[in-house]
């Protein structure tokens, strides 16, 4: 018996219109066996499966319509080659192998095979075959498994980089614990130092070491989902019309930047800081993908994904949602690095030139902002990245015009409490606190904390880290010193973004959240504000 898929056969189609019905001895029931034909024939011609007839040898007798929406190919572009030709030549052998067992009597075959569809494009098909003895020939069923794949991987790509993020989430978090140490630190030693040159040229640079690490871990907090958001109502066309006064003498004038606004664009919900930050990295990794110059365009509009689109893509609801597209004419990327654009420390570029965070923090902020960003790239023809923002239901807010802040720390005499779990970002902040003029008690945890606020001594502000053990949380702590203490002044802290930590909404609506690491002014400022407000 010869090997299927092997040497050409010019044996002639089958016969009768239902190939998979076997010969008869007797006509005695031919009104239902035509009947039963004229079924399965329309079966055959309607089918949105691949329907195969192939003889011993492996060559096709008779291939279903679908054909041309499977494979590109028409079956009379088919019928008489061999399957071989059209098999992707991996899976060859154990196509044949496959065959081979089904022959010997193994009953139904269910296995997997990808073919070439006529673009050059690979087909994954999910095959059942069966051989039919008196035949002598194989009837195959394959579906078209391209689209349940891509829906797979992008699940699985989806879960990794989810687990990557919060793998990622938790070094952060602890990092920027110790940079709020070491940030305060410096700065209260600064103070102390500020008569000797020589040391407080060391201070600086280990302050601007600090500053590098924050940058760090703000981009990977970004990548993970858990920076602190300020978002807002913005005009994507005036945050686009901004960029690109920077971006020009930014990336040089070997490289022409274009707008392509569309007018009546809807406003987005993002962060506009996070957002400029967003498209500048776009821009930065567009003009790397162009070392001659080339050409960039920055376009913004209206979008709606629907239930189809949604579908085919596993991160994606449905709705209304404002776009903008950073499109290149530079080198383009492979499929494999597309698959992987987004991951946090890969990149392409030589040791030295890219910390991979660039598209892993684009990434993280639109995840983050509950958007959608996708990559169109094609090896020496390009690249466009696609940020999906939701679209805002209130009107666009005007920017906060405020004063620049006065060089001196605003200071003040009242008392606050200070909860914080980390002994080092707890010292730090007491210290800076008291060198601000402020009464100052300090608690490890939230139990603590009530312990003190029990007692009849004043507190005029409660600063408390947002994620504290021993299960009570800033936010539940805030709750149960308010029934204590009605209208008592609270201020958050923490690395991770209110919205991560769930301490939004209700009694928590009032509360600013301070993002770690912090500085002395910042820290001053927003205690100062805190405690003016009235309540």
């Amino acid at each position: 018996m010869s090997d299927p898929l092997g040497a050409r056969s010019d044996g002639p189609p089958l016969d009768h219109p239902n190939p998979t019905a076997p010969a008869r001895d007797s006509d005695a029931s031919a009104p239902d066996s035509e009947a039963s034909r004229s079924i399965n024939e329309r079966i055959f011609e309607t089918s949105l499966d691949l329907i195969l007839v192939v003889d011993s040898k492996g060559n096709f007798l008779r291939v279903s319509p679908s054909s041309a929406s499977i494979l590109g190919y028409a079956p009379g572009e088919l019928v008489g080659r061999s399957a071989a030709d059209f098999l992707y030549p991996e899976d060859l052998e154990n196509t044949r192998n496959e065959m081979r067992m089904a022959r010997r009597g193994q009953g139904m075959r269910n296995f997997v095979c990808r073919y070439r569809h006529k673009s050059g494009a690979i087909v994954p098909l999910a095959w059942t075959g069966v051989w039919s003895e008196p035949d002598r020939q194989h009837f195959f069923i394959g579906r078209d498994m391209s689209e349940r794949m891509k829906f797979e991987n992008q699940l699985r790509q989806a879960q990794k980089m989810e687990a990557v993020g919060q793998l990622t989430g938790g070094i952060a978090h602890d990092f920027n614990n110790i940079l709020t140490t070491i940030i305060g630190m410096t700065e209260l030693l600064a103070d102390e130092l500020a008569d000797n040159p020589r040391l407080s040229n060391m201070l600086r640079s280990i302050d601007a070491a600090a500053e590098r690490g924050a940058l760090l871990v703000h981009r990977l907090l970004a990548f993970a989902r858990k920076q602190p958001l300020q978002a807002r109502a913005v005009d994507l066309n005036d945050i686009v019309t901004h960029m690109i006064s920077i971006l020009r003498p930014t990336l040089g004038e070997h490289i022409t930047v274009t707008p392509a606004l569309i007018p009546d664009l809807w406003p987005a919900l993002a962060d506009p800081h996070q957002l400029e930050d967003a498209i500048l990295n776009l821009a930065v990794n567009a003009r790397d993908a162009m070392p001659k110059g080339g050409h960039l365009v920055i376009e913004t509009d209206n979008v709606r994904l629907d239930t189809q689109y949604a579908a085919h893509n596993v991160d994606v609801t449905e709705g209304d949602y404002v776009a903008v597209t950073v499109t290149d004419s530079g080198t383009g990327m492979a499929p494999d690095v597309i698959e992987r654009a987004f991951e946090p420390f890969f990149t392409t570029k030589d040791v030295g030139h890219g910390s991979g965070l660039g598209l892993s923090m684009v990434y993280g902020f639109v995840k983050q902002s509950r958007g959608h960003v996708k990559i169109y790239s094609e090896l020496g023809h390009g690249t466009s990245i696609k940020l999906y923002l939701p679209r805002a239901e209130e009107a666009v807010e005007e920017a906060d015009e405020r004063p620049p802040a006065a060089a001196t720390h605003p200071a003040g005499k009242e008392t606050i409490l200070v909860v914080e779990d980390d002994a080092a970002v707890r010292a730090a902040a007491v210290r800076i606190l008291q060198n601000l003029g402020y009464r100052v008690r300090e608690a490890e945890d939230g139990r603590s904390a009530l312990a003190i606020l029990t007692a009849a001594d004043p507190v005029d502000l409660l600063f408390t880290d947002l994620v504290m053990p021993n299960g009570m949380s800033g936010r539940e702590l805030l709750r149960r010193a308010r029934e204590q203490r009605p209208g008592l002044k609270a201020l958050f802290t923490s690395g991770y973004s209110a919205h991560v930590i769930d301490a939004r909404g209700g009694i928590d609506e009032d509360v600013p959240l301070l993002g770690k690491p912090y500085r002395k002014h910042k820290l001053a400022e927003t205690v100062r504000r805190v405690l003016d407000e009235a309540n």
